[in-house]
């Protein structure tokens, strides 16, 4: 490899702000960097001074660098965040997971408007509250304010075609304005005591309940006295639960924690003063260490998502001027990256810090377990070195119908899930589970021989010998030669414990102890693919039957079919429709409604 001229490179460099991707010998994209002026910045890795081992490791690689001039520092900072989510350097700060939180959404422009959950981007018409460390977290928040404000969790469809109450409102969830069971200005004051509670401002609206309350109890409404009572005390009860105080906005904090080469990053939410949970992440952090593995996750985190007012952190970086302010353009309002805050925020910090160290100590141990048994794997399977990447098959049906077959991945830190795969199988004879098991292996590996898929170093297969044949012949077929096949076969009376190893090299299948960390690890990669395996086929399943049941009544073609589900929003809307609402939809008259519900209700 000729050494990379950084003199001569260097002399023509501009001082603009810019991008800089280094590459390897083979025109490896192995770095992403910004910087406000592009000499002083490349010039830094080439001056001979004294580097980290890491940077100089990297740099020894470097075999040609590109630059791109940008407009502005910010610019250039967006131009360095889709070029690292795009190509996923390898001595860059990545983070694997890059799916959006959810929130508390609320279109405020309905006359009855609906509460609900929402991932995704935050441009439709309305309010978001959040965002939710968790799925759980934002639909538990989203119950609790249906309990205490009986805001309709329906969609606009359901809601529009409703004749008579649904059982939200038979236990007390929502206050059915859908017929006209509450007046708008009653729901709209029930709509601005929820976002109270969502904007943190708890004790304010308790105060504001308390006054109404004795109003009502003045003008002897006393049932309705004793509801705003109930919403005290329920308010009172959550508020108590919160570690925060009310008034102290809307800030993240951000903590890092490293120990032996990994790196773990916990984020506080806190909104309206409220905590809402935390979130780990394990980024892959290349030769970066310290600040600016800090920095690497602000920008890739927050460039994704809207940044709220504060983002508090544990270790200072060098560019949070120049992250605030592209941060605070894309979000519309000002942001501030702080550290070495005081008082709550500092504590709110420390929370975090624990947070991260708590879910660094869980993920050290998996991954040690998952180690030790991959090491115990190629002990029992006699490998000259431990497997690093592991695939697993199985194929699930009902009777031959809708087969569905499943691959799970699992690496040296276990499950990798974004891997994961599932087929649906066509033109199967009913029951072959052999051509069902050749179509998944084909489908897959013929992208593993396109180089589109990493080549794993152990195929195992839900079955004895005739599933394994069919492995063989389809990695044959394919000329992919260096994929270790592994039968799993049930033992005789189908126990945990008892499985059978059926490898092609041998007629004599291997058996290993009950006990053996080997056989544990084949035992939880073989039930995840069987899982997997069962939910595809369970829902693909749910799906056909609800399309075929419709597709089964006399009347009701495609144009009506299409027309229904418009209306009613989908199958569950159809499904919980009296007779009355069906007629209401055009070309559904009472005799083919009779026939839609007593198909959909049978007795």
């Amino acid at each position: 490899m000729s050494a990379f001229d950084a003199k001569s490179f260097l002399e023509t460099l501009s001082t603009h702000p810019g991008v800089y991707r280094m590459l390897d010998a083979t025109g490896e994209l192995i770095y992403v960097g910004k910087a406000r002026n592009l000499k002083n910045r490349v010039s830094s890795y080439f001056s001979g001074k004294p580097q980290s081992g890491k940077t100089m490791a990297m740099v020894a690689q470097v075999a040609n660098v590109e630059v791109t001039v940008t407009a502005s520092d910010t610019e250039a900072l967006l131009l360095e965040y889709n070029l690292i989510k795009r190509h996923r350097p390898r001595y860059n700060v990545t983070l694997r997971d890059d799916k959006s939180f959810p929130y508390v959404y609320i279109n405020t422009q309905d006359m009855f408007p609906q509460i609900r959950f929402y991932r995704g981007t935050r441009k439709l018409p309305g309010r978001f509250f959040g965002p939710y460390p968790s799925a759980a977290a934002t639909r538990d928040t989203i119950q609790l304010l249906q309990k205490l404000f009986r805001l309709r969790p329906c969609d606009d469809t359901y809601f529009a075609n409703r004749s008579r109450p649904c059982l939200q409102y038979q236990i007390k969830r929502c206050s059915a304005p859908c017929v006209g069971l509450v007046a708008a200005d009653a729901y709209a004051q029930d709509l601005r005591d929820a976002i109270a509670v969502l904007e943190g401002r708890s004790r304010e609206l308790i105060d504001d309940l308390a006054h109404r309350m004795e109003q009502a109890a003045g003008a002897l409404e006393f049932e309705r006295a004793a509801r705003l009572r109930d919403q005290i005390n329920a308010i009172k009860t959550v508020q108590a639960g919160q570690t925060m105080q009310q008034g102290e906005g809307d800030y993240d904090a951000v903590a890092l924690v490293s120990e032996s080469g990994r790196d773990c990053i916990a984020v506080v939410f806190v909104r309206g003063g409220r905590n809402l949970g935390s979130a780990s992440f394990f980024p892959k952090a290349g030769l970066a260490e310290g600040a600016e593995i800090m920095s690497g996750f602000l920008t890739q985190y927050y460039l994704a998502r809207e940044a709220p007012s504060e983002i508090l952190i544990d270790l200072a970086v060098d560019d949070a001027e120049w992250l605030s302010a592209t941060f605070g353009e894309r979000a519309g309002h000002a942001v501030a990256i702080r550290s070495g805050v005081r008082g709550r925020r500092a504590r709110t910090l420390e929370m975090a810090r624990a947070n991260a160290e708590i879910a660094l100590r869980m993920r050290v141990s998996n991954n040690a377990t998952v180690a030790s048994q991959l090491e115990a794997l190629a002990c029992a399977l006699a490998l000259p070195q431990t497997p690093r990447r592991i695939e697993c098959f199985d194929v699930s049906h009902t009777m031959g119908e809708l087969t569905v077959a499943s691959c799970v991945v699992f690496g040296v830190e276990g499950p990798m899930k974004s891997d994961y795969r599932r087929f649906n199988l066509e033109g199967l004879t009913p029951g072959d589970d052999y051509g069902g098991m050749r179509q998944a292996l084909t489908r897959r590996y013929a992208r593993i021989k396109r180089g589109e898929v990493p080549v794993p170093d152990i195929l195992l297969i839900d079955g004895g010998k005739g599933q394994l044949a069919q492995a063989q012949s389809v990695l044959a077929e394919l000329g992919i030669h260096d994929v270790l096949l592994v039968g799993v076969a049930k033992g005789a009376d189908r126990r945990a414990g008892q499985e059978r190893l059926f490898l092609t090299n041998s007629d004599t299948p291997l058996i290993l102890s009950a006990d053996s960390p080997a056989l544990h690890l084949i035992q939880r990669v073989r039930d995840e693919a069987h899982r997997f395996a069962i939910t595809g086929h369970r829902q693909r399943r749910a799906k056909a039957r609800r399309e075929s049941a419709l597709e089964e009544i006399p009347g009701l073609g495609p144009t009506k079919r299409r027309e229904l589900l418009r209306q009613f929003g989908g199958w569950q809307g159809i499904a919980k429709a009296s007779i009355e609402d069906l007629t209401r939809v055009h070309g559904i008259g009472q005799q083919l409604a009779q026939a839609i519900f007593d198909t959909l209700h049978p007795h």
